[in-house]
């Protein structure tokens, strides 16, 4: 076993002793990635790391194993499609001495067959979870590897915005600009992963993606965008205007940064992740915007695009150094045009870095 993976249980073992929880199971994705930094191909057949407080092991299908054992050592219990898993899932159980956990945390996003067939052959007492106690509160806290490869594809992620700046004029379509921010995350050896480009009234949708929608003069324009390299991701959005901004943008738009500024303000170590929320969203309701601001004001990210800790207004998770999320809030104008500024940050003792170098200022196109 490689010296990050037995560091990442050891933590892991810890959290189990501190939460009472007496076997963690995760399922190939994510987790799996962060703990042992790949996972099995994942399909319908059950595959399962086990933890105990103990030992580890793997359920593992047979027609993985082999390409599986390449990575790691961890001792495999192998079944085959012929008699299926669960002699072999009783098996490696009983070996990691998990026949009785006080407490089960449960990968949340493995397949719900995989999570009955497990609770079928634990107690009926087992007190059940997810992972949020255990290995998701140590996802949410980055170490210097995971921070280079986040500010590295925040650096690409800044490029293909440039590129997107220097296509982008009247005459084109949503689709012409966002074929460009592909090939730039392409060209950079990262692989696309999102492109919303939002033109007039279609800005005014957060999760419009990209259309045959012609760009015109006097359009507010939305791009977010994001890639993916090393195994992590990337994710911001700046606004562009072509030629004349419509009527109200810069007032709306300095409303948004200032929301963004009173978020970064607000996110400090110690401090609820909803009190972050409540400052950017304070800035919209006082201006009288509230009803415009539709989503939350920001979201984790790491292996995951999409990952705690998420910045909302309920969320009571104890913002730690380390952490790295979004701050994104906007307003958006049914009919009209939407705004939406994105930054990345990771959380420091004195507050937030923000991993993009790119101005929050709109760019204006005049071509």
């Amino acid at each position: 076993m490689n010296e990050q993976t037995t560091r990442k249980l050891d933590l892991l073992r810890e959290r189990m002793r501190q939460t009472g929880t007496g076997l963690v199971a995760i399922a190939p994705g994510s987790h799996m990635d962060w703990v042992l930094g790949f996972h099995p191909h994942p399909d319908e057949r059950p595959c399962l790391l086990l933890i105990a407080p103990e030992k580890e092991a793997f359920l593992m299908p047979a027609l993985n194993a082999e390409g599986t054992r390449e990575f790691t050592d961890i001792a495999f219990y192998n079944w085959c499609d012929a008699e299926g898993p669960e002699r072999a899932l009783q098996e490696v159980l009983q070996a990691i001495g998990a026949t009785a956990p006080v407490r089960v945390g449960l990968d949340e996003t493995m397949r719900a067959d995989f999570a009955l067939l497990l609770l079928k052959f634990l107690p009926t007492d087992t007190v059940h979870d997810f992972t949020g106690p255990t290995l998701g509160g140590l996802r949410m806290k980055k170490d210097a590897g995971e921070y280079a490869k986040l500010k590295m594809n925040a650096a690409i992620a800044d490029r293909a915005m440039e590129a997107a700046f220097a296509t982008i004029k009247a005459g084109m379509t949503e689709n012409q600009v966002a074929a460009e921010i592909r090939s730039q995350f392409s060209a950079q050896g990262a692989a696309p992963a999102f492109w919303i480009v939002g033109a007039g009234p279609n800005g005014a949708f957060p999760h419009h993606q990209a259309s045959d929608r012609v760009i015109e003069e006097g359009d507010a324009v939305v791009i977010d965008i994001g890639g993916r390299k090393s195994g992590f991701p990337s994710d911001i959005t700046r606004m562009a205007v072509i030629g004349l901004p419509p009527e109200g943008y810069g007032e709306i738009h300095a409303i948004v940064e200032k929301a963004v500024q009173a978020a970064l303000k607000a996110a400090k170590p110690g401090v609820m992740a909803k009190d972050v929320d409540f400052a950017a969203r304070k800035v919209i309701s006082d201006a009288g915007y509230g009803e415009y601001f539709v989503h939350r004001t920001g979201h984790g990210m790491g292996i995951d695009g999409h990952e705690p800790p998420y910045i909302t207004a309920t969320s009571e998770t104890i913002l730690e150094e380390g952490m790295v999320f979004s701050i994104e809030p906007g307003i958006y104008l049914p009919g009209r045009f939407g705004i939406r500024l994105e930054d990345i940050v990771i959380l420091r003792a004195d507050g937030p870095e923000v991993l993009s170098s790119l101005s929050r200022d709109a760019r204006r196109i005049d071509r």
